[in-house]
């Protein structure tokens, strides 16, 4: 299997860390090889048209924004990758 990229795009508040950190137990439940980022910069959350925050990307695929998603359902976003 590829490596996954997963992106976490939200300026740095309290949902953004805890989305990342629910990523990270998605993935280490599934046991994926993956690369994590936590994309903070404001225009290019934009770029790429997220108009909400927290926002999730599986391979540069948006795939979650503006809620926070628990690990269970990360998961099941991680598993059709």
């Amino acid at each position: 299997m590829n490596r996954i990229k997963v992106e976490i795009l939200g300026t740095g508040c309290k949902k953004c860390h805890q989305l990342e950190a629910n990523a990270k137990e998605a993935i280490a439940a599934l046991n994926l090889e993956a690369e994590v980022f936590h994309i903070t910069d404001t225009m290019e959350i934009v770029k790429r048209g997220i108009m909400k925050t927290p926002a999730l990307a599986v391979n540069d695929k948006i795939v979650s924004q503006g809620k926070l998603i628990e690990p269970e359902q990360i998961q099941s976003l991680l598993s059709v990758q």
